[in-house]
């Protein structure tokens, strides 16, 4: 688990919404999220970059700090 820097919004009802993050010196987009769920660490949410590639993303409340738990494949590898 890695942690990174996310722009997400929250909505009143306290629903959050990553926009893009950043991993490996590169900027994500989020075109969409998917499956979202509650666990003892925080809420994870799948999200699918504009580029297609699907990340898991972790809100850990308690310290209000995100982490990458899956990412997807490292679009600079060779």
């Amino acid at each position: 688990m890695q942690a990174i820097e996310v722009t997400a919004s929250f909505s009143p009802e306290g629903k959050i919404t990553p926009l893009h993050f950043h991993w490996h010196g590169g900027l994500f987009q989020v075109a969409s999220t998917g499956r979202r769920w509650q666990e003892e660490d925080g809420c994870h949410i799948l999200v699918m970059t504009a580029s297609g590639q699907m990340f898991e993303l972790l809100f850990a409340a308690p310290d209000h700090c995100w982490y990458l738990v899956r990412p997807g494949p490292d679009p600079w590898a060779v």
